[in-house]
């Protein structure tokens, strides 16, 4: 996570931009004495979203951590999705 400055942030805006998309990684702007506000690449907000969406739900998060533990344990499944 890189953090500047909203000057600095201003200043440089595209390459800011450029990087937060080529690293898929926030940046925190800083503002003085305000709070600092973070940006980051829009589809990893809405993957963040869902899955407070899908841990939200008690039941959703007992199959979610069930498959986790499978896959931790050696039993997942390989395959292929076809391609189209």
């Amino acid at each position: 996570m890189t953090t500047v400055s909203f000057s600095e942030l201003r200043a440089n805006m595209a390459s800011h931009l450029d990087r937060v998309l080529s690293d898929r990684t926030e940046l925190v702007v800083t503002r003085g004495k305000k709070e600092a506000v973070v940006i980051l690449p829009l589809a990893e907000l809405e993957g963040l979203r869902e899955t407070l969406h899908l841990l939200g739900n008690e039941a959703n998060a007992a199959q979610l951590q069930e498959g986790i533990g499978q896959l931790d344990r050696g039993e997942g499944i390989l395959f292929e999705l076809p391609e189209g």
